[in-house]
């Protein structure tokens, strides 16, 4: 299983297979070379109460870690667990765009992010398979996000999650954004929890909770640069959550402490893009100051407004409802894989997900009237979201 059509793309690029990652994280220097987020695009209207863009009966983040740690049995975490399939799936829509305008394939920025796309589908397939594993069953076509919107349940309140081609305050203001670890953005009291501190929540639940494990239903399969592998003990689960921590944001250890390769976690690995340099330990810390990282040429994909593209002509609304009936195929397929825990149905699915860059391309390729830019994708899912 790999990133959405990169066979087929690389296939006449050229391109070289996937370098390694190396996953950290950096010093407080980094987060004085970042700065914060910006206000503008980044900041959206507050979350709705209760859980931001998830069905009736699944809690926010927040919610749940109100929750107090006594009172978090297996409902709990079959309950977070499914909330964690929402937050990974949110991610793979806006990355998709971003990779997908980029004009030359071969590029180091295309293949950065074509990487990350990989390890994030690597990660909802993680928690889908520990979802099963403690007896629930992933839904996914009932919490795909509707963008643009803050991400679901909740976490990293504020940042609102579009869909644009590739630029520098996309990269920022949301890939940045998603992946933020807690100490480099730390500027006062948080309102919401990161990403990163739920998973540490979760990981606590399963440790305390010690649930028996079970094989039956959950997926086997070659995932980008990993290979997703059924969890069937705790030191499995540790591993697991571990690694979608520190493939995302870094760990909390040395620089120097590389996670079996040799690139950065994804929000270094966006910093990379957005600063147009590596980043390279200096005398006073960890610093985007490395070799260059070219910003490529992108396809002006326009940013996405909220309700989609208004009143687009015939031929335009054509290609955005064929690529929205192949993305509610490619929901409901990665549904049935864990419903009926096939790995079949699992390849159906990325089959059938390569099958969204064709109309992707036409879109970004089509100049909207009065501009500027182009149209994209809106990735609306079945039912126009939550």
């Amino acid at each position: 299983m790999t990133a959405a059509g990169e066979d087929s793309a690389e296939a006449g690029t050229g391109t070289a297979a996937p370098l390694g990652r190396r996953a950290f994280m950096a010093s407080a220097a980094v987060a004085t070379v970042t700065g914060p987020l910006s206000a503008g695009a980044a900041r959206a209207a507050a979350p709705p109460a209760g859980g931001a863009h998830l069905p009736s009966g699944l809690r926010s983040v927040a919610g749940l870690l109100r929750v107090p740690e006594a009172g978090r049995g297996a409902d709990w975490l079959k309950e977070a667990l499914q909330v964690a399939v929402a937050l990974e799936l949110a991610t793979i829509p806006p990355y998709l765009c971003g990779w997908w305008s980029v004009g030359d394939r071969a590029s180091q920025v295309a293949r950065l992010i074509r990487r990350i796309i990989g390890d994030e589908m690597y990660h909802m397939g993680v928690v889908c398979n520990l979802l099963v594993a403690v007896g629930g069953r992933p839904r996914i076509s009932d919490v795909a996000l509707a963008y643009p919107g803050p991400l679901p349940g909740g976490v990293r309140d504020g940042v609102n999650v579009y869909l644009s081609g590739l630029t520098r305050p996309f990269v920022h203001d949301v890939m940045m954004a998603i992946e933020a670890p807690e100490e480099p953005l730390a500027r006062g009291p948080r309102t919401s929890p990161s990403i990163g501190r739920f998973y540490d929540e979760v990981l606590g639940a399963f440790r305390a909770l010690a649930p028996e494990l079970s094989a039956r239903g959950q997926l086997s399969e070659h995932i980008g640069s990993d290979v997703l592998e059924p969890v069937t003990d705790l030191d499995g689960v540790v591993r697991s959550i571990e690694i979608v921590k520190e493939q995302g944001e870094g760990t909390s250890s040395s620089p120097e402490d590389a996670f079996g390769d040799d690139h950065p976690a994804h929000y270094y690995a966006f910093g990379e893009i957005y600063h147009g340099r590596q980043l390279r330990r200096t005398d006073d810390g960890w610093q985007f100051t490395g070799a260059p990282v070219p910003f490529p040429d992108a396809r002006p994909m326009a940013r996405v407004p909220e309700g989609g593209w208004p009143a687009p002509a015939a031929g335009v609304q054509d290609v955005l409802d064929q690529f929205d009936t192949v993305y509610a195929k490619v929901l409901s397929t990665l549904e049935a894989a864990w419903a009926d825990g096939d790995a079949r149905t699992l390849r159906s699915a990325v089959r059938t997900m390569g099958g969204l860059e064709s109309p992707a391309l036409k879109l970004m390729e089509t100049e909207i009237p009065g501009g500027p830019g182009t149209y994209g994708p809106q990735f609306r899912p079945p039912g126009g979201g939550r």
